[in-house]
This record gives structure tokens, sequence and C-alpha cells, in this order.
């Protein structure tokens, strides 16, 4: 497996990176490690979590965003994904060839962040991270004031590398700037959505990331399975146990007349190809210069394949170009 550096840290991942979200909302445990265990023998090492991914998580926010008390994940185990990722490579003995990336969410000041890095690296069995980023961006705290707080924990050794998440090109760029301006660590990861279905990394975030070294490790190229043409429109038909059934916010963010034109376009293409819809979506995003590792949420080995098959597949750049036509 190719890998790519992280920015200009040390830190070096590969192509393909594992997303945790699914695990221990959508799949068990068991399920969990053999998707771990196969990804693993294909060479994807990166693996992707948060501190708010868990099957308990996962139910508290839709009772609160959603008012929904139903049970619809498989765990009711808070932070399961870290938690799975840590007895996983306990009992793999595999900490020295894995990259983790983990988030947080609790807040930027320097309290909240040294109890969520504590919370994670307890969580995750393992002394330091790899890559520790911001989930999101935190506008009520200076980005200067987080990002001292980040430098005095990679200065410590509990974190390798620093990135953020769902950053604007223009927050990426004030935290690039602050970091030079006062000599902190930079930013040298980022994670955007970026799909067919949500392509607004294209204009400016992937470009910015490519002129400055800093690696964009892209997550839900399918949009959530989107992409996979399994959705009628209909907000009451819904199959249960998808990405769109367990996390409702979902429908809002793809739902459009705009991606289901999208979506038709794609599997007429596909169609005409005889390439399936999901291997067509993802190879587009691979195109992209600026696209450093792709984060996939894969719930079984052969979604690991998809993987690996479109990146090896050869998009046609007059293919290409009519898949870009769809998004203007």
């Amino acid at each position: 497996m190719e890998t790519v550096p992280v920015g200009r840290s040390s830190v070096r991942v590969p192509r393909i990176g594992l997303g945790g979200s699914p695990w221990g909302r959508e799949i068990d445990e068991a399920t969990s490690r053999d998707v771990l265990d196969y990804a693993l023998e294909q060479g994807i090492t990166l693996l992707d979590s948060g501190e708010s991914y868990g099957g308990g998580n996962s139910h508290l926010y839709r009772i609160n965003k959603f008012g929904v008390d139903d049970v619809r994940e498989v765990t009711q185990e808070m932070h399961s994904s870290e938690k799975i990722i840590g007895r996983w490579m306990r009992d793999r003995k595999c900490r020295d060839r894995i990259q983790i990336c983990t988030k947080f969410n609790t807040g930027g000041t320097a309290d909240k962040i040294r109890v969520a890095l504590a919370g994670s690296l307890e969580r995750l069995q393992t002394d330091f991270i790899d890559i520790y980023m911001l989930h999101q961006p935190y506008p009520d705290v200076p980005i200067r004031e987080t990002l001292e707080a980040l430098t005095a924990e990679v200065k410590a050794g509990r974190i390798r590398a620093i990135g953020c998440s769902n950053f604007s090109a223009e927050q990426l760029r004030e935290a690039h700037e602050t970091s030079e301006k006062y000599g902190l660590a930079r930013m040298d990861s980022t994670q955007p959505p970026f799909s067919l279905a949500d392509a607004r990394a294209r204009k400016a975030l992937l470009p910015y990331c490519e002129r400055h070294q800093i690696a964009s490790l892209i997550y839900s190229p399918l949009a959530a399975g989107f992409l996979a043409g399994k959705y009628t429109g209909s907000r009451d038909n819904i199959p249960k146990g998808t990405r769109f059934d367990i996390v409702p916010g979902h429908i809002d963010v793809y739902f459009s007349d705009q991606n289901f034109r999208v979506v038709e376009n794609l599997r007429q293409l596909a169609n005409e190809m005889n390439v399936p819809m999901v291997k067509l979506a993802m190879s587009w995003v691979f195109t992209y210069a600026g696209v450093s590792s792709v984060l996939i949420g894969a719930r079984k080995r052969s979604q690991v394949d998809n993987a690996l098959e479109a990146m090896a597949f050869r998009l046609d750049p007059a293919v290409k170009a009519r898949m870009d036509s769809w998004l203007d």
C-alpha cells in the first residue's frame, strides 16, 4: 500500500484509512475486529476515530437532537470505537504498525483538551496519538489558545501531529497563519467530507492543502452510503440499520434534488460502463489533487475490497469531466 506524508510531520499514512464510526454503533465488536484484521492484512494501517464515536454516544445524540429514544445501535457502550481499537491492538500486539487519528469535540481550551486527550489515550490503551484533531471549529476559543495547548501535548510526546476536521479553507488558513506567527505546532492534516454529493472541498480547501503541504484525510467518499443509490427520497422509507436510520442527520445533509440527480447520473454511467456505482464514485474522489488518504466506514470485508478496487481503477479523463459536470 502506497503511503503519503501527513504534512511536514514524521507520520505517514496509507492512501486508504479505516473510519471507526461504525464500531459498536452499526457493527458489533466481533465484526469490527474481523474488518480490522482484514484491513491490516491489506496494508490499511490508518484508523480514524473520535471521542464521540460510540453506540451509546449515538443513542444519546439521537435522543437529544431528534427526540428519538428507540435503540438502533448494536451496543450502548460509550466511546465504543476507541475502546474497540484499544482492545484489538492490545490483543493483536500491533500498535507499532498502526497510525491512530482521533478527534476531540468537547471544546478547545487547554483544560478540555487535556481531559479529552487523557480519556482517548486510556480508551485506546496507548501512550500517544499519531494525529489528534479538533472535531470541528470552536469559535468561542481563540485558535491561538487551542494551538498552544496542542503544541504543549506535542512537546510532551503525547501527540505526533495535529489537525482539524470540518474546517473551511478560511478557518484552516487562520490556524496555519497563527501557527507560523507564534511558532506553534501547525495543522499538518485536515479531514473534510468529500464526494459527488458534497464536493465543496474541491473549490478552495483541497487546493489550499496542496499548496501548503497539509494532508487531507477525506471522509464520506460515498456520502454515508447515499451514492450507493439505495435511498428513494422518502424520509419515511429509510432502510433499517443504515447510516441514515441510525444517524438521521444525514438526511438533512444529503437529501436534495441536486444530489438525487447526481445519483441517477451515476447509475446511468455505471450501467453504460458496467462498473459498480460505488466504484465509480470512490475512484472519482481519488483523482483529486490534494486528497492524501480516503477514509472508509467499512462494515464488512467486501467494502474494504471495494475501496481497494476504486483506488486501483483508472478513471478516464473524459469520464471524470462528465462526472465533474454534474456538479456545475
